[in-house]
């Protein structure tokens, strides 16, 4: 039986968050918000909590997951960005935006991209979010909870405690946080690509 946190949007409980992040270090699977949809989310190196993420949304190996940051500060960790890149990173984060970035060696094997070993690199604009990931002190592993069959994230905490309260160990009601996914833009290649038209404004790269 998953708990359940309700946590203030703009002023998190620091109690509640410290809760939170021990669930992530003890390997557990959390559903949280962000600033566009709530999310599954794991510690970055717990492979058990991944394929737990992977069952409840059956994902195949070719699934790119996402790292959510607090910042850029720690972003070459992860991925590899020249100067160019980073400004375009600066300029759109904290947002609802996902960027495809190629992945360092840092980043599992498991959470990549087979054959382009890229990774999603996000920074939410969110301040439970943000609790969280300052406590924690590295990325989540994250990935929009959207349920098998379905086009658009769950919404409401109460129907996500319904249905898997038995599937996952927390769940964090911050309130509404929308419906959209974010826009996810390919910076693998020279020129950005829009892969997905979401939340974030796009047309800084097109």
């Amino acid at each position: 039986m998953s708990q359940f946190f309700q946590i203030h949007p703009d002023n998190p409980q620091q109690r509640l968050i410290q809760q939170a992040v021990e669930i992530l270090h003890q390997g557990g699977v959390i559903i949280y918000p962000t600033d566009c949809a709530y999310a599954l989310g794991c510690h970055l190196g717990d492979k058990k909590a991944v394929d737990r993420i992977k069952q409840i949304r059956r994902l195949d190996d070719k699934h790119n997951f996402t790292l959510v940051c607090d910042d850029l500060s720690s972003i070459g960790t992860y991925a590899k960005v020249d100067n160019q890149q980073f400004r375009l990173l600066k300029a759109h984060t904290p947002g609802a935006y996902t960027f495809i970035l190629p992945a360092t060696t840092e980043v599992p094997r498991r959470l990549l991209h087979p054959k382009r070993r890229t990774i999603g690199i996000r920074v939410p604009d969110n301040a439970i979010v943000s609790a969280l990931l300052s406590q924690l002190g590295e990325p989540i592993m994250s990935t929009s909870l959207i349920m098998p069959g379905e086009e658009l994230p769950m919404t409401d905490p109460y129907e996500m405690r319904d249905l898997l309260q038995h599937q996952v160990d927390l769940i964090i009601d911050g309130g509404y946080c929308g419906m959209e996914a974010t826009s996810v833009i390919n910076m693998v290649d020279d020129v950005p690509e829009v892969v997905r038209e979401g939340a974030g404004n796009t047309e800084h790269f097109k």
